[in-house]
């Protein structure tokens, strides 16, 4: 007959038992300080892109390009305070503040430290990480858009406070003092249009690939190729007008023509003279001429520019959000 053995004693298991999950105190500090929430998260993030466009928190290396455009951008103020100390006429004004090197060196800034901001992060698809946090897609951007403004605010505004520093103090009475300040606000509300503008536009140009190289080059290339259209249509219009028409024959100033003032649509830097002679700049540019009622035109086109690089940003990031 079978033997039921469902009774039998079962004989012990050989070996240790399995081991199960185990968590180690490494001993890391846990944070028991307040959570900033999504506000504190753009402004951390706006801190970060402030400094990472001067170098700060990196390589010395990375510090070269902003540090020697500084000091560029900021010679003009010293020459000036130099030759005012000499009894020489104010050689710099704030509104245009040497026109020539500020596109040059507002351009390879721009060119080099915005692919900075966005293009490392849109390669290293690192977003992802980010978004996991309480921000919503919007945040991100920006917060690059606001550090890089203030970036570009630093480059632009610094060298006018020195310049007014230099003049103030080789003027005598409250009178002159005054007159300097006077045209100081005007200069610097030229330069925050630039930065607002300048950062906005670069940023979106610079996020279109991930590659740091090829974003530089994207944005040095549209900023010089612009300006270089703008100013051969500028003078080719000029020279037709220059030859035909009353006033060229009567040898006269001719009145710049609806061809000429279109001219300078086409390049974000002489969108900013168009507006800042529409706007009363006494200064004139040699790159725009005199716009009259139709700096609105002006105005409104580099509105709708700076709109539609931030639109384009915002989207640039949506896309990489769910990349």
């Amino acid at each position: 007959m079978p033997t039921d053995t469902s009774q039998a004693p079962r004989a012990p298991q050989s070996g240790p038992p399995a081991a199960g999950g185990v968590i180690h105190d490494l001993g890391y500090r846990r944070y028991d300080g307040p959570r900033l929430g999504r506000s504190g998260i753009v402004a951390a993030l706006a801190w970060h892109s402030f400094r990472s466009a001067f170098g700060f928190g990196r390589g010395a290396k990375a510090k070269i390009i902003p540090a020697i455009a500084f000091i560029a951008i900021c010679l003009p103020a010293a020459v000036n305070a130099f030759a005012m100390s000499r009894g020489n006429q104010q050689l710099v004004y704030y509104d245009t503040y040497a026109p020539v090197l500020r596109d040059l060196v507002m351009t390879v800034f721009v060119a080099v430290q915005a692919p900075e901001l966005v293009s490392r992060d849109l390669r290293s698809r690192v977003l992802p990480l980010y978004f996991s946090r309480p921000i919503k897609p919007g945040d991100y951007p920006l917060a690059k858009y606001l550090g890089f403004t203030a970036a570009c605010l630093v480059m632009l505004e610094v060298p006018l406070l020195l310049l007014f520093a230099g003049a103030a103090a080789n003027v005598h009475g409250g009178a002159a003092v005054w007159a300097q300040t006077r045209a100081l606000i005007p200069g610097l509300l030229v330069g925050l249009m630039w930065a607002v503008a300048l950062a906005a536009i670069g940023l979106f140009l610079a996020s279109l690939t991930g590659r740091r190289a090829f974003a530089t080059g994207t944005v040095a290339i549209t900023f010089l190729l612009t300006y270089t259209l703008a100013e051969i249509l500028l003078q080719v219009e000029t020279q037709a007008v220059m030859h035909a028409g009353p006033a060229g024959l009567a040898g006269g100033p001719p009145a710049p023509g609806l061809a000429e003032k279109v001219s300078g649509l086409f390049s974000p830097f002489t969108l900013f003279n168009g507006v800042r002679m529409w706007l009363g700049g006494t200064n004139p540019a040699d790159n725009v001429p005199k716009p009259g009622a139709f700096g609105a035109v002006y105005a409104l086109v580099l509105i709708i520019l700076v709109g539609l690089c931030l639109a384009g940003l915002a989207a640039r990031y949506r896309k990489a959000r769910l990349s």
